[in-house]
C-alpha cells in the first residue's frame, strides 16, 4: 500500500493535492479545478500497481517452487523484457498491460488445482510442484517481443478519432509452444514431459495440428501432463479472464 501512496504522491506533486493515510485508508483531498487532472493520476495510479501486485505474485510463486540451475537467469531474462507488460492476446483474452503475466499466473492456479483433483492429496508423488509452476507460468514465454501498442483511426459519434490497439511485431517467428521451449531452454533445461506439455499447450488450436500434423494426439497419451496445461489453459482463457472485441 505504502508503494501506492508513494507513487500516487508523485502523481499528483505538481497539482497541490493533499494525501494522508488515516486507519489503513487513503485519504485524498483535490482542489474542485483540478479534479480531472488528480482523477486522471488516481486511475493510473491503480492501475500501476494492479500490474505491479500481478509482478510481485508472479515472482513469488517463481520463486518459491522453480529452484532448478538457470531459473534465476531466465527471471532476470523475464524482468529485462516485456513480459509482465505485454497483453496475453491482441483482441481476446487478458488483452491489456500486464495480461500475459496475469494469464499465467491464472493458468498456473487452474493447473494446480487440477493436478490435486486428478492425483488426490498426495498428488506431488506424481507430478513436482515445480512442473506445475513452470508449465503454468511459462508456457506463453513466445508472447515476449509479439505485441506492440499503435493507433488505429476509429468513428465515434460520426467523428473519427485514434485509438490504442496491440499490433504483432513478433521479434523471434518461431512458432507458439515450440517456441516457449526453444526459450526456457536457453536458460533451463526442461524434463521431457515438460517440454511435450508447454509445446503443445493450445491443443487443437495449434497451427501444426489444423495443418494435419497428430502427433499432438501421441503426445497427449504419452504425458498427462499436456491434457492437463492445456485444460488449464483452457479454463483461463474462458472462463477466469475478461474477453475483448
Amino acid at each position: 500500500m505504502q508503494g501506492g501512496v508513494n507513487n500516487l504522491t508523485k502523481n499528483l506533486s505538481d497539482q497541490s493535492a493533499f494525501l494522508t493515510v488515516d486507519g489503513g485508508r487513503l485519504v485524498i483531498r483535490l482542489p474542485v479545478k483540478n479534479i480531472r487532472a488528480y482523477k486522471l493520476a488516481f486511475i493510473k495510479t491503480i492501475c500501476y500497481n494492479v500490474h505491479m501486485d500481478k509482478r510481485d505474485e508472479f515472482i513469488r510463486i517463481y520463486e518459491t517452487h522453480v529452484k532448478r540451475e538457470g531459473a534465476d537467469k531466465l527471471l532476470r531474462y523475464l524482468l529485462d523484457s516485456d513480459f509482465f507488460t505485454a497483453p496475453a492476446s491482441g483482441r481476446f483474452h487478458c488483452c491489456h498491460d500486464g495480461g500475459l503475466c496475469e494469464h499465467s499466473i491464472n493458468v498456473y492456479r487452474r493447473m494446480l488445482a487440477l493436478v490435486e483433483s486428478e492425483y488426490g492429496k498426495d498428488w506431488e508423488n506424481t507430478v513436482s510442484h515445480e512442473s506445475v509452476a513452470i508449465c503454468g507460468l511459462l508456457h506463453d514465454l513466445c508472447k515476449v517481443g509479439y505485441y506492440k501498442k499503435d493507433l488505429r483511426n476509429v468513428k465515434e459519434n460520426g467523428e473519427w478519432v485514434q485509438k490504442p490497439y496491440y499490433t504483432k511485431d513478433e521479434e523471434l517467428p518461431y512458432g507458439h509452444g515450440e517456441k516457449s521451449v526453444y526459450i526456457i531452454n536457453g536458460f533451463m533445461r526442461l524434463t521431457r514431459a515438460e517440454a511435450m506439455a508447454i509445446n503443445w499447450h493450445m491443443g487443437g488450436f495449434d497451427a501444426r495440428s489444423r495443418g494435419g500434423d497428430f502427433s499432438i494426439s501421441e503426445a497427449y497419451a504419452r504425458y498427462p501432463l499436456c491434457v492437463l496445461l492445456h485444460a488449464a489453459d483452457l479454463l483461463a482463457t474462458y472462463l477466469d479472464e475478461e474477453r475483448g472485441v
